[in-house]
């Protein structure tokens, strides 16, 4: 691994005003762009929209990966006095706000292609909202804390989940379209109020040229051990890509109706995941990175093959094996989180966390839209086998990885 590599964090001790911040923009990220992607759907088709407006709200969520384009911008320029990543994280918290209640003056039929464009912009700002929080988390904790942090944030987006794609959508029928958008509203703010009492510590912003810090993108994964470990990111984001894909029509055919599937796993498997997250996360420091990442990608294959009961028609085992999956999944982000912030160099840390990240997602996405196609060809259990074997690969490469630095 290079010299350069590595957030800065190491000095800083972290109260639990900073902790509450933390877990409060990873939360509130999520819930505007959740429940247009998946609430919005559901209330544009009881509405009667066309399956292709449908579409167009599922393209919300491909904005996210592409945060990697404008990352370099928030490394490089500071927005206000106030701090380099608390100034990006004000603007965007404020304007997810005011957007979330310009959205709700509107009819979500009547009005849609502005509800929509309304709707792409808070998909833009929560992306990059998510670059500003990763870089300040990147610098902020403690090489120790990682674990914790970013457990922090997987159970943040879980949560996010939860309230903007599950609960929310089922205050509509009560308080209807407005009320929805105001109430997301409202839990976006407390982010933004937190903020304001927040002091960023003082750190040096990187003196880099915008087009130096997108060379960099071009040059990071050259470096000593970088191959390495981007084969892992690209197989283990697949192998559970692969999985998910498969998961919700896998349900469907065992007999499933929606109200069972949104209770198993929008909630009790996100549930699963969240507390996962964060035990696994307070768990990290007491192993070596490796040692962690190893230990996680085999969780994740545990998960993968319990998934294989349903596939080979034991339809009791659905249940647990939906839930099992979402438990065993979510160790190895939590893990590859912490050890991507290990590897983003402190005056780069938004680009290069989100650079490695987004690697991760676009292997994901890449291998969910081949799942299906590739299961009408060799069934579920065909499938999750290439998953496994996906996964196992990664398990390979993770053993032979070099021994990272102890977390603690």
């Amino acid at each position: 691994m290079a010299d350069d590599l590595g957030c800065e964090g190491s000095a800083n001790v972290l109260g639990m005003r900073q902790w509450a911040l933390l877990a409060s923009l990873y939360s509130t990220q999520y819930l505007g762009l959740n429940f247009f992607v998946v609430a919005l759907v559901a209330i544009l088709r009881s509405e009667g929209a066309e399956l292709d407006t449908l579409g167009l709200v599922y393209m919300l969520g491909l904005i996210w990966p592409l945060k990697l384009l404008w990352a370099p911008m928030i490394d490089r320029f500071t927005i206000g006095r106030g701090g380099h990543f608390r100034g990006w994280l004000l603007l965007t918290q404020g304007l997810l706000v005011l957007l979330l209640l310009a959205i709700g003056r509107f009819d979500v039929i009547d009005d849609f292609p502005l509800v929509y464009a309304l709707c792409l912009a808070v998909a833009l700002l929560a992306a990059t909202q998510d670059i500003a929080v990763d870089g300040l988390a990147c610098r902020l904790l403690p090489e120790t804390r990682r674990g914790l942090g970013n457990g922090l944030q997987i159970a943040g987006g879980l949560a996010g989940n939860m309230v903007g794609g599950g609960l929310i959508l089922m205050l509509y029928p009560q308080i209807g379209w407005a009320g929805c958008l105001t109430l997301l509203a409202a839990l976006t703010a407390i982010s933004a109020v937190q903020l304001i009492g927040f002091e960023e510590p003082a750190w040096r912003r990187s003196g880099d040229a915008t087009g130096k810090l997108y060379r960099r993108m071009m040059v990071f994964w050259w470096q000593p051990g970088q191959r390495c470990w981007l084969g892992i990111i690209l197989l283990v984001s697949a192998s559970s890509g692969m999985a998910y894909a498969v998961l919700m029509p896998l349900l469907v055919d065992q007999g499933w109706g929606p109200a069972r599937i949104g209770l198993v796993v929008n909630v009790l498997g996100s549930i699963a995941g969240l507390v996962a997250a964060l035990i696994s996360g307070w768990l990290m420091y007491r192993f070596s990175r490796r040692d962690a990442l190893v230990l996680g990608v085999g969780f994740q294959i545990i998960g993968i093959t319990v998934l294989l009961l349903p596939a080979w028609g034991m339809t009791q085992a659905a249940a647990m094996g939906a839930i099992v999956y979402f438990l065993c999944y979510n160790p190895v982000s939590v893990v590859m989180a912490a050890m991507m912030m290990d590897r983003a160099a402190p005056q780069s840390a938004a680009t290069d966390f989100t650079l490695q990240f987004t690697s991760g997602q676009f292997a994901a996405i890449a291998a969910m839209s081949a799942g299906a196609p590739m299961a009408a060809h060799i069934g579920y259990g065909g499938v999750l086998g290439v998953a496994l074997g996906t996964g196992s690969m990664a398990l390979l490469l993770s053993v032979g990885l070099g021994r990272s630095r102890a977390a603690g």
